[in-house]
């Protein structure tokens, strides 16, 4: 891509808050800039909201609610079909955004872009489907009716590793729903979600029924509107630390709570897995998005036998993904998201191999500009390392040898997380043991990839609450109401 192509992509998007069907500028004005990762250079300014304008935009969210909860089901999954072309039509033009202010390889980019359009389409199609019940009373002398109807007001909070997927999956549903609601995107990756206001705006969304505001601190702009009790529910995506202070607050007004947050994701291969699609299967669940993604794979558990072989066929795969800017031909690994990711990679590999973890590949910071780190297998892990405790959030593959199926759960389950765990055996019946005995909301079998729009996704324990996605991420935007009928 050319630096004019850029600049283009740059100067199309807006950057001011989207409020009541309307783009404006942040309350006292200010703004505040967002940076190129690979490069750490300033790519432009967006609006910094107040607690003025976080007001504003749940204002309009309420007022908006009434006309939006009573528009036909079928005009709401429209603006979803309608927003799902138009993201495929400008899929190139998007990704390039992601790119620059996220950092992830452009075939990458256009990947996320088309997985946020699926959830657009796949909502389009829940929306029509949300049904009810009539009954009889068991003593006949009345009827059950049961409607669904929208929770009402949302408050949606998005991370930066998929800044647009992470956008789609809430408002998707609570757009299906008949939910309003006010988006916040991550301060590091405002522009895909600006964008996407700008694509609903124009597929035929009402002033009021979403609305974004981007700030850099964003607690004393949204605990206001979280303890006001207008917003009726809350979705977040981020840390386990944060999603524990957002429920503290929630409960006050007693919101309806979504809670997708950290995971620690253990990445199992038996002895009689096929090798070949354990590695390919290690380097989807593990280099995705740079690591940077609450689904990686944190803890690559191979059984004692085929540890070695794993080890040298997994290196040699990863050494060999080009490391670059994202918008350059080729490139496979981008830069992490901020100096703050790269300070930590590097303190997890040094603790690993200060407890006597191997290097097989990778373990130093690439020279030059931006946050780039290789792609690192580490053998020998120790169990105490701190990056089996903790998140790594970047492209560091621990292996960790195991001699029995017992031991092996035991040791995935040794985890206050629950999001995803992996699975690769040929054995179908151990397979299914495993997969039920793991303590996790998801689990790819013989698969690194679990996400999928048509399919629940979320977590137990720390983890999370509810689900997105799937035939039930709808439920979690709709309350059920029973009305009782006197048959005399």
């Amino acid at each position: 891509m050319s630096e004019r192509d850029e600049a283009c992509v740059l100067q199309a998007v807006e950057k001011r808050l989207f409020i009541d069907g309307k783009w404006v500028d942040a309350a006292d004005g200010r703004t505040f800039d967002i940076a190129d990762p690979a490069t750490g250079e300033t790519l432009c300014s967006v609006a910094n909201a107040t607690v003025v304008d976080g007001q504003a935009a749940l204002d309009a969210a309420v007022a908006a609610q009434p006309d939006f909860a009573a528009m036909p089901p079928r005009q709401r999954a429209d603006v979803l079909m309608q927003s799902f072309h138009l993201l495929h039509e400008r899929i190139d033009d998007l990704a390039l955004l992601m790119t620059l202010e996220m950092g992830k390889p452009l075939a990458e980019a256009r990947g996320e872009i088309a997985y946020a359009a699926e959830f657009f389409r796949h909502f389009a199609e829940e929306a029509v489907r949300i049904d009810g019940g009539y009954q009889t009373a068991p003593h006949g002398g009345a009827r059950f009716l049961v409607t669904r109807q929208p929770v009402g007001p949302c408050l949606l909070i998005t991370p930066w590793n998929f800044p647009m997927a992470m956008g789609t999956r809430k408002l998707g549903p609570a757009i299906a729903a008949g939910c309003t609601s006010v988006i916040k995107p991550a301060p590091q990756t405002p522009l895909s979600m600006l964008a996407l206001m700008g694509i609903l705006s124009e597929a035929g969304l009402p002033a009021g029924a979403v609305n974004c505001i981007t700030v850099t601190d964003a607690g004393p702009v949204m605990e206001p509107l979280i303890r006001s009790g207008l917003a009726r529910k809350l979705s977040f995506t981020g840390s386990t630390t944060v999603g524990r202070q957002l429920l503290k607050q929630c409960a006050e007004k007693i919101l309806r709570t979504s809670l997708e947050l950290g995971g620690n994701a253990p990445f199992i291969v038996f002895s009689d897995a096929d090798l070949d699609e354990a590695v390919e299967g290690a380097v989807a669940a593990k280099m995705r998005n740079m690591g940077q993604a609450c689904t990686a794979a944190n803890r690559i558990y191979v059984q004692s036998s085929v540890i070695d072989e794993f080890g040298r066929r997994l290196a040699e795969r990863m050494a060999a993904l080009p490391v670059g800017r994202g918008t350059q031909p080729g490139v496979a690994v981008g830069p992490l998201i901020d100096a703050a990711a790269l300070r930590k990679v590097q303190m997890l590999v040094a603790d690993a191999v200060e407890r006597g973890a191997a290097v097989l590949t990778g373990g130093e910071a690439v020279d030059g500009g931006g946050y780039f780190y290789p792609p690192t297998v580490l053998t020998n892990v120790s169990p105490d390392a701190a990056l089996c405790e903790q998140e790594i959030f970047g492209p560091v593959a621990s292996l960790i040898a195991f001699e029995t199926e017992a031991d092996v759960i035991a040791a995935a389950n040794d985890t206050e997380y629950g999001l995803v765990s992996y699975v690769f055996t040929n054995d179908l019946r151990r397979a299914l043991r495993v997969a039920e005995a793991l303590e996790t909301g998801m689990v790819g079998l013989n698969q690194g990839v679990v996400s999928n729009p048509s399919a629940p996704f979320g977590g137990v324990k720390q983890s999370g609450l509810g689900r997105e996605g799937g035939a039930v991420g709808i439920d979690e935007f709709l309350e059920t109401k029973y009305i009782g009928i006197a048959m005399p």
